[in-house]
């Protein structure tokens, strides 16, 4: 069983497992911890994740990033709206009234929801995790912001499911964080609770919950949160500011280029964090627009004048955790900053004066959350041995439910704010056993603005006793482990007829933007993509093979295969090589694997009479080396002998040098097109040949005969032209 935590940001993604002896953060294929959540389409190919992210400004119009602020949203939701301003992908709205997004791949038009794209992203980072543990993955826990709504939940599992992964359980951002504080954390007091309150300022939203924390156990006490204020939003400051400056400098019109805007986002997320450190900070950017270069200064006071807004916004996020937990400011005992846009110094400076103490970081803002959720799976993991821990989560919004029959409405709260979950609620109701249930949101001013407040419609019935008095309706309503309504089950009792309940059959949530028969749809486009992907890396290598042929064959004529070829030979293959690149070049560019291979196939067959004259040349040289050793090995070795013996040896060593110098002038003599295999042979049988006889006399057995088969008469003067060579 895979014991994994997956946290897909806004901007990046870490994926952490659980070992033995710890939790560790996988690396990507670019040895680094995060990996871009992008998703880029090439004119062929499609490129996910650090590979996505260096295509982006190639492909803007193609490229899908921050798809985590269009998951079970709603198209003309103003937010939604306002984001899509900042995305340069084309978007229209879907038949159930969410995100669909339009683009170019391989000459088609596409078109994806945005839980297709979340599965590419979960699937990639599946295989990541898979090629680091070399083995299978599938269970897994997903970190999710708190505010996230039941569809949104919904769409989460759907991409994970898409993936070919199995969520044990969506876990809250901070409760991941909070965990991993706390599990490993020793020097809480054994006489009171240790309150904390963990700010998590991400790229796009800010996340603020209040901890407490006792042994063996940690309960949440309030979540609070701004989902549209994050680091970007400081970046967007900056950009504006940029923008109305190149604008009236250098009558640049920055928002009508994609792949500038692009570019000045870019270097003002950098600008952000050099202000983090410095008073002030230059930007510059080559050929920005029409080939003008721009050049900018901010300072850091600046900077926070014009944050000032944003600044109060986080403030607030703080102010509510607080109020929602029943705490006063003065009962928290440490402040947790993390997240990639809590290291502004102001923010720092505020959160500070409103508790009266410095907030600390001493987690690692970028992976607590992956880091939380792999602890979480190994806590759900029969695999793992983990220590007694309870985590006590609570939910961030008020849920109601009513009961329509048509004639009456039953409206009931089941699950007031801050209400622990999983967890159970049984309603009754006197009513008809037909009915519509409507699962919602309560509490307007706790819920996101312009989001639907719906979680869930269900129908329950009908049965035999519908339309009868005295009807007694009992649903059980359960809020999972993902923070997701569902019902569990309805019965429906009359006193006047029975006794005993009878079960209402209940229908699947309607209010669901994928259904099951699309993940199976969009299951099978995945891995036709992912074939596809196969398919594009197998023809770029052998495209590459071919190429690097070309390169190395030149090298190689110029230089160890020089000797065994003609100048003829050279200007042939040379002209061959030649009109092979400029084909590789131009319209064989885009190839498919076949041509490749036929095309690496017949320059290899041009140059195979070449690399057997190389290759025997080698080898003849390395037996020429044997036999000169063979040689030198024995003419030592015989001075260790009788006279008799000695002159026999040596007799020896000089009519097997003779005769490999005979060779050797042969050879020289044949034109360098000759194969001259047979050379190498008769090398091999002169040595093999000394070697018996030396070792007949060295053991003192008279050896007077002669070569058995002597493989050329020394008396014979035999014309090269006459020895077995093919030409």
């Amino acid at each position: 069983m895979s014991v994994v935590g997956f946290d897909i940001g806004n901007e990046n993604c870490a994926v952490a497992v659980a070992k033995r002896g710890g939790i560790d953060v996988l690396l990507n294929d670019e040895s680094k911890r995060e990996t871009p959540a992008v998703v880029s389409f090439g004119e062929k190919q499609r490129f996910l994740g650090s590979a996505g992210a260096a295509f982006a400004t190639k492909f803007p119009k193609s490229t899908i990033s921050q798809i985590k602020r269009l998951i079970g949203k709603l198209y003309n939701e103003p937010n939604v709206q306002a984001d899509l301003k900042l995305l340069p992908f084309q978007t229209s709205e879907g038949p159930r009234g969410g995100v669909l997004i339009h683009l170019e791949y391989m000459k088609k038009t596409w078109t994806f929801k945005p839980v297709e794209i979340l599965g590419m992203l979960f699937a990639h980072l599946k295989q990541l995790t898979e090629k680091n543990l070399e083995s299978p993955v599938e269970d897994c826990v997903i970190g999710i912001p708190s505010y996230f709504t039941d569809l949104q939940r919904r769409e989460y599992i759907n991409a994970a499911l898409i993936a070919g992964l199995r969520p044990l359980k969506l876990m809250h951002d901070c409760t991941a964080i909070a965990l991993g504080y706390g599990m490993y954390k020793t020097d809480f007091s054994d006489e009171k609770t240790t309150n904390v309150i963990f700010v998590d300022i991400g790229h796009s939203d800010t996340q603020v919950t209040v901890v407490a924390f006792e042994e063996g156990k940690m309960t949440i006490l309030s979540h609070s949160f701004d989902p549209n204020l994050g680091g970007r939003d400081f970046d967007e400051v900056l950009f504006r500011h940029f923008a109305t400056q190149f604008k009236e400098q250098h009558d640049i019109d920055v928002y009508s280029n994609a792949r500038a805007s692009m570019r000045l986002r870019a270097s003002c997320e950098k600008l952000k964090k050099i202000l983090s450190a410095n008073a002030e900070a230059p930007l510059s950017i080559d050929f920005l627009v029409d080939d003008k270069d721009v050049n900018g200064l901010i300072k850091r006071e600046e900077f926070e004048n014009l944050s000032v807004e944003l600044l109060e916004r986080v403030m607030d996020a703080c102010c509510k955790a607080i109020k929602d937990s029943g705490l006063g400011a003065d009962k928290i005992d440490t402040i947790e900053l993390v997240g990639s846009g809590s290291r502004i110094p102001s923010i720092t400076r505020k959160i500070a004066s409103i508790f009266d103490k410095e907030p600390m970081r001493t987690l690692n803002g970028s992976e607590c959350v992956a880091r939380g959720c792999a602890l979480a799976c190994a806590m759900l993991s029969p695999t793992c041995q983990v220590k007694d821990y309870k985590v006590q989560d609570s939910f961030p919004y008020s849920t109601g439910v009513c009961f329509d029959d048509g004639k009456r409405r039953h409206e009931f709260t089941l699950f007031p704010k801050g209400s622990p979950f999983p967890s159970n609620k049984t309603v009754t109701y006197q009513g008809n056993t037909t009915s519509h249930c409507h699962v919602f949101y309560l509490n307007k001013t706790d819920f996101p603005a312009g989001i639907s407040r719906e979680a869930g419609y269900f129908m329950i019935g009908p049965s035999q006793a519908s339309g009868a008095e005295k009807v007694l309706v009992k649903v059980k309503v359960h809020l999972n482990i993902h923070g997701i309504v569902e019902i569990e089950s309805a019965s429906v009792s009359i006193a006047s007829r029975w006794g005993r309940a009878r079960n209402l059959e209940v229908s699947g949530n309607y209010c669901v933007w994928t259904t099951l028969d699309e993940i199976r749809v969009a299951q099978k486009r995945a891995q036709m993509f992912a074939e596809h992907a196969i398919k594009v890396e197998k023809t770029k290598e052998k495209r590459n093979t071919l190429e690097s042929f070309i390169y190395d064959t030149r090298s190689k004529l110029l230089s160890s295969y020089r000797s065994v070829t003609t100048d003829s030979e050279v200007e042939i293959i040379f002209e061959t090589l030649q009109k092979t690149e400029d084909w590789l070049y131009e319209e064989g560019d885009d190839e498919s694997e076949t041509v490749y291979i036929r095309r690496l196939k017949d320059l290899t067959k041009l140059l195979d009479p070449i690399e057997i004259r190389y290759k025997d040349e080698i080898a003849r040289k390395e037996a020429t080396k044997a036999l000169r050793t063979c040689i030198q090995e024995n003419h030592l070795a015989a001075n260790s002998l009788p006279p008799s013996h000695k002159k026999k040896v040596n007799d020896e060593c000089i009519e097997a040098e003779g005769w490999l110098d005979h060779l050797s002038r042969l050879q020289d003599s044949l034109a360098k097109s000759a194969t001259r295999l047979y050379f190498l042979s008769a090398i091999s049988e002169i040595t093999q040949a000394l070697k018996r006889r030396c070792e007949a006399i060295f053991s003192s057995k008279l050896s007077l005969f002669k070569y058995d088969q002597e493989p050329v008469d020394l008396d014979q003067k035999q014309n090269p032209s006459e020895m077995q060579v093919e030409n």
